[in-house]
């Protein structure tokens, strides 16, 4: 099993002339798209976040590695706990091995369902989220409470700020607000049969996903950094309240928030009991826009294409990688070229599905045959692409690891 148990004391991706072709060379046996996966900084990373947790559980968000073989090794790590998952017929797969997983987001599949409430061990192992009384109805018309064991839920509270002007800022998820509302649901749901009410998770997204210092934009990271301030300030509040509501009526077994970008915030609530983290791990670009840490680019999230072509002598075509990522359309959502130096995406075409033509002072030396490193935006969505990460530590591919993909899994 890939071993994450120590760190490594030296920071090779700061000397990227060194770094990027230190993986070119390692991987060019391999046929690209090679996606590249440097050991010493995806173990700086896992540290990393333990030391940003100052003692707090962390419990790994699949969604931002879906590389079975790195979960692993990421949870046998002290101070990680159990799995926040994305889907639920993810979650039951990952129960084969992990005995706590936590699905984030409300499912309506019926066979996932259908698996879950027939399946004592996978009921003890799999907690499924829900933020309504639709949600239970949902599990019920599926399997009658008299015909399943016993399910495990976990009520999701809305951790959006509600700012003056400004009006709703973070992610449209829960309906649940108020200490109230979550008091009331709970009440509903530990009153329904067919369900124990083991937890609370909340995600504020204005806080953990949005990067307080943006290069170039420096007003922007003005107002983010203002409304981090105060949304983490309401919400400590607000979720202090409302988790001490939920236990009047239920004993909750964990309480989770965060994400990678709010980690030093969320552990100083102490409502919470472990914190979400899942981008920090491979290190997207997307998190190069922070102000108080930044992870090393671990898969860097990497991956080589190679250049087929040279319509100009000042442009090349490298093969594929048009791969987008998710949120509001924009610049940042691009892939980023960041080997060799010196190159741009044309204006023009940008980052195409089958060819990306590259322009500026690199492009005119790069020659057929020749390898491109680019940065993924975000962290897992990488791994929807290419079947496996060819692991590399001192200059050598020393293991394969296939993705979910390469698992033949496909969960959304």
């Amino acid at each position: 099993m890939l071993d994450l148990s120590h760190r490594l004391t030296g920071r090779p991706w700061q000397t990227p002339g060194l770094f990027w072709p230190e993986l070119t060379a390692a991987t060019a046996h391999l046929d690209a798209p090679v996606a590249a996966l440097h050991l010493g900084a995806l173990r700086h990373n896992a540290h990393d976040l333990l030391d940003r947790a100052a003692g707090t559980s962390l419990r790994v968000a699949s969604k931002s590695i879906r590389v079975s073989g790195v979960l692993e090794a990421i949870l046998a790590v002290p101070g990680y706990r159990g799995v926040l998952a994305y889907t639920l017929a993810e979650a039951l797969w990952l129960a084969e091995t992990v005995t706590d997983v936590v699905v984030g987001y409300p499912t309506a599949d019926r066979s996932a369902i259908r698996k879950l409430g027939r399946s004592p061990e996978l009921a003890r192992a799999v907690t499924p989220m829900v933020d309504s009384i639709a949600h239970l109805d949902v599990i019920d018309a599926v399997l009658p409470p008299g015909s399943r064991t016993p399910i495990r839920v976990c009520l999701e509270l809305d951790a959006a700020w509600d700012a003056p002007v400004l009006g709703h800022l973070g992610v449209w998820r829960s309906p649940v607000h108020t200490p109230g509302e979550a008091r009331r649901v709970a009440a509903v749901i530990v009153a329904h049969p067919g369900f124990v009410l083991v937890g609370v998770m909340s995600y504020e997204a204005q806080v953990a996903g949005i990067g307080d210092r943006p290069a170039g934009k420096p007003l922007r990271g003005l107002v983010t950094r203002w409304v981090r301030r105060r949304s983490v300030g309401e919400l400590r509040e607000r979720r202090s309240a409302a988790v001490a509501a939920v236990r009047e009526v239920a004993p909750l077994e964990f309480v989770n928030g965060g994400g990678t970008g709010s980690v030093e915030s969320t552990r100083a609530d102490a409502s919470v009991t472990d914190i979400a983290v899942g981008s920090g791990f491979f290190g997207g670009h997307l998190f190069d826009n922070f102000a108080s840490f930044r992870p090393a680019p671990a898969a860097a999230v990497a991956v080589a294409l190679t250049v087929v072509r040279k319509p100009s002598p000042d442009t090349a075509v490298r093969l594929g990688g048009g791969w987008i990522a998710s949120g509001v359309p924009g610049a940042d959502r691009l892939p980023r070229v960041v080997w060799p130096e010196g190159l741009s995406l044309a204006p023009r075409e940008m980052a195409g599905e089958v060819q990306a033509p590259l322009t500026g002072v690199g492009a005119a030396r790069l020659r057929v045959g020749d390898r491109v490193w680019a940065r993924h935006t975000k962290s897992g969505e990488l791994s929807e692409h290419v079947n496996e990460f060819a692991l590399v530590e001192n200059g050598k591919v020393v293991d394969i690891l296939p993705t979910y993909r390469g698992e033949g899994k496909a969960f959304l």
